[in-house]
This record gives structure tokens, sequence and C-alpha cells, in this order.
């Protein structure tokens, strides 16, 4: 769309002028009514401006009227006594939401370019990777990634979502440092468990030893060792067990004798002074010798069975008492050791239960730095085959540069050069460009401007000061 008429009338310090279709540049001395021709256009698009005095000093109203090759024509009055007049039409049919329709068809930047010199650096620098064209959508984001990345706003252009991505502040970066974190703590557990755990610690053997096993082995031959201990010193014992029944016998047979003698002498004393007692007495007498016998056949048969019990203790001991000693120093060694062993079972599963997630932690934190190694290269694909309508534009860390240099190093000069490519890289609906001041740019700069313009076929108008006192208005 591109306009074919402008008429201005009594507004701000233009009592006339009318331009048709071509980029011009309007000169002339400071209050020689360029910057007006400027501010009209720009109050008949926003209906708004900068200055307090809209109509022109005098006068009761003020009026502009634009017409463009669509038949779309733009009629705004400021009027003093009575109310604004505005009629926005398509051909001969009004246009709906006049106001909301005329925001669409223009940017800002066209109508003024200079104020993206007066945007924040982050506002520029987002302005300037707009203008990089590369069709993407959540869906190419999900192929790279594999997923949507969180905490980015994707309502950006492509290369700052992709340097939010990759950022030191962004979700992979923290979860990266967190992933490390958690896999130097583990890894610094497991280094400490080790020092606790035997070097070549075979979990597997004493998970499965069979510590009763190695107790009932121990406790048989100790059993065995009791025995056999128990068998020599029955054996050692046994002559003197002999000698002390053979005593035995004898002590109580010389007892006996000595209690019959003694009962023999009794009787025999009595004899005399018991006449009357002494058949009596005789016939006891006769009866002491077989008394004697019987309790000497008492006496010998507990010797014998003393003998005989003490003899089939000693047949009991001898299957023993020949046996060597089991060692079971080598058993209690080997329980002793299992026991050990099976005490570090906890700690070691405990240990290499944090080397797999060490592992698994170290796989996810390569991952995530896949993820930002590949936002950090995406950028230098895109830019191979994007269109990029700035001449010298490249972009490195999410921060565009022209010809190398950040926007912010750039002089006044070449940042209006800049602001220029920007605006007419991508105009909207309305192919025109207004800028103010056009004598910051040299002569040659503000020619290839102009030259860029008509090439893209974008109607242009400047205000370039010079010493001449009337406004002069100069075709392109």
């Amino acid at each position: 769309m591109k306009i074919t008429k402008i008429r201005i009338k009594n507004l701000f310090g233009i009592k006339e002028c009318e331009l048709d279709g071509k980029s011009v540049e309007i000169t002339g001395t400071n209050g020689a009514g360029k910057s007006s021709v400027i501010d009209a256009i720009r109050y008949a698009l926003k209906n708004d401006s900068d200055r307090d005095l809209i109509i022109r000093d005098g006068e009761d109203q003020g009026e502009i009227l634009i017409e463009t090759d669509t038949g779309l024509t733009i009629n705004r009055m400021k009027r003093r006594n009575q109310a604004d007049y505005k009629s926005v039409k398509e051909g001969k049919y009004a246009v709906t939401s006049p106001e909301s329709f005329l925001k669409t068809i223009f940017t800002e930047l066209q109508v003024n370019p200079v104020a993206f010199i007066e945007m924040p650096k982050k506002e520029q620098n987002r302005t300037i990777l707009d203008l990089i064209e590369f069709d993407w959508d959540l869906n190419w984001i999900r192929e790279q990634f594999g997923e949507i990345p969180e905490g980015v706003n994707y309502d950006q252009n492509i290369l700052q979502v992709l340097n939010d991505i990759q950022a030191e502040n962004g979700d992979y970066f923290r979860r990266r440092q967190d992933i490390n974190r958690d896999i130097r703590n583990k890894e610094a557990f497991i280094e400490e468990i080790a020092q606790t755990i035997p070097k070549h610690y075979d979990a597997d053997h004493w998970e499965h030893f069979d510590v009763s096993g190695a107790y009932r082995r121990l406790n048989e031959a100790q059993h065995s060792n009791n025995l056999i201990e128990r068998a020599k010193a029955f054996k050692s014992s046994y002559d003197g067990k002999m000698r002390g029944l053979s005593a035995d016998r004898d002590l109580a047979i010389s007892h006996h004798r000595k209690s019959i003698e003694k009962e023999r002498a009794n009787l025999t004393a009595e004899i005399a002074r018991l006449e009357a007692e002494i058949k009596a007495a005789n016939d006891k007498i006769g009866s002491l010798d077989g008394i004697l016998e019987d309790k000497i056949e008492i006496e010998n048969q507990k010797y014998e069975a003393a003998v005989a019990q003490l003899n089939k203790d000693i047949g009991t001991a001898e299957e023993y008492i020949d046996k060597e000693l089991i060692d079971t120093a080598p058993i209690q060694e080997e329980i002793d050791g299992a026991e050990k062993m099976k005490a570090h079972l906890n700690e070691y599963r405990r240990m290499m239960s944090l080397a797999e997630d060490v592992e698994q932690l170290g796989e996810a934190s390569k991952e995530l730095t896949r993820k930002i190694e590949l936002a950090r290269t995406l950028p230098g694909k895109i830019l191979e085959t994007a269109t990029i309508p700035v001449d010298g534009l490249t972009v490195k860390d999410g921060i565009p540069l022209i010809n190398g240099m950040p926007i912010s190093n750039l002089s006044d000069g070449e940042k209006l050069d800049l602001c220029v490519d920007v605006a007419i890289s991508k105009p909207a609906g309305l192919q025109i460009i207004l800028i103010d001041g056009i004598e910051r740019l040299s002569d040659v700069n503000r020619k290839r401007l102009y030259d860029k313009c008509k090439a893209k076929g974008i109607q242009f108008i400047a205000t370039r000061t010079t010493d001449d006192t009337e406004m002069q208005v100069t075709a392109l």
C-alpha cells in the first residue's frame, strides 16, 4: 500500500502543503516547518502528537488528508470549538474501528525510526533479532530438544529463545548444576564408604557365606576336642583310681578285722564273767568268720563292680585318647573374618546404589550439556539459512552485532542508519518511512539509505536542516 496524496492544512506550523506519492527530502532552516510535515502525517496515523499546539496559530481547525493506491483514505480534522473529525474509508465504505485498523498498517519505527535509538538496549536487541526470518514453532523446538524447555518465553525471536535455553540462569543450566552438585556429594559418600571396606571386597561371596554352618563345624570340633581331652585326663588318673579302690578295700577289710578282733577280745573277756553265756558266745564266735567272709565278699563285689565300671570308662576313653586335637583356630578365624566382612555388606550395598545413582546422574548431566551446546550451536546453523535483512548483522551469545559491534557501541549516525534499515526491512501495510533530522548522516550514508528505499519501492519522507529560510521539497 503506497501513499498517492498527502494534503496538510493549518496543522502545526504549516499553512498548506501537498505531496504526491514520491519520496521527498524536505529542507530548510530551523522553524521553516520541516518537522511539521512529519508530525502531521504521524498525527493522521496515530491521532497523537508530542506538540501541545496542533492547530496552526490563528486558525479554528487543521486538517490532513492521506490517500493511497488501494483506495484507502484517511481524513482527520482538529477543531478548536467543536469535536474533532475523522474519516477512514476503503473506497466508499467506512472502516470499522478505524483507530485500531490504522495501527495495523504501520509500525512505530516507520513513522519514527529515531525511536529505535531511544529504546533500552534489550529492546533494541529484540527488535534487531526479530528481523531475522526463520520459520520455527514449538514442534521445531521439540524436535531439536526432545521436549519444550521450561522457563523460556517463546514469544521472543528464535535466537533469543535459544539464548535463554542455554543461559546460566536457564532451566537446563540450573538443573545441570544441581545434578553435578548431587554427583559430587554422592561421589564423596562413595569415597568415604570405600575407605571402610577392604580392597577387592567380594560382596557376593560374603552375602552367601554360611556362618551357621561354620559355627556347627566349630561346635563339632570343640565337642570332639573335649572328649579327647577328657579321655586323656581319665587315662592319666586310671592307675591312681585303681590304687584308691585297692586301698579302700584293704582299709575296709582292716577295719573289719579290727572290729572283729575287738569284739572277740571283749567276748573272751566276758567268758570268765559270763560262763552262763559261754555257749552262746562260742556259737556267735563260730558265726563271726562267716559274717567276715560275707563282708569280704561284699567288698570284693564292690571292688569288682568299680573295676568293671572303670574299665568300661577307659574303653570309651581309648576311642579318643590317640586322636589328634582339631585346631579350631582356623575355623574361628574364618567365622570372625566372615562376620567382619558381612558387617560391610550394608555399606557396600549403599555404596553400589550411590554409584548407580552417580552413573544415571552423569548421563542426565551429559544430556543437559548436549542440549545446552545444541542451543549454543543452533544459532550459527540458523543464520546459515535464515534471511538477514540488515547488512553486516551477526549474532553472538544471543546478542546482535552490526559489523562485529554491539548496537550500544555504534555512533549516532550508525544507529540512525540502522534505524532506517530496521524500519524498511519489515514495513507494515503502508509502504512509507518518515525520518526527522537526516542531516545526522553523512552524504554518502544518506544517499545509500535513499537508494535502499528506492530499491525496496518504499516512499521515504525525510527532513534535513539547511540554511534556506523557506521550506523546500525535493523529490528523491
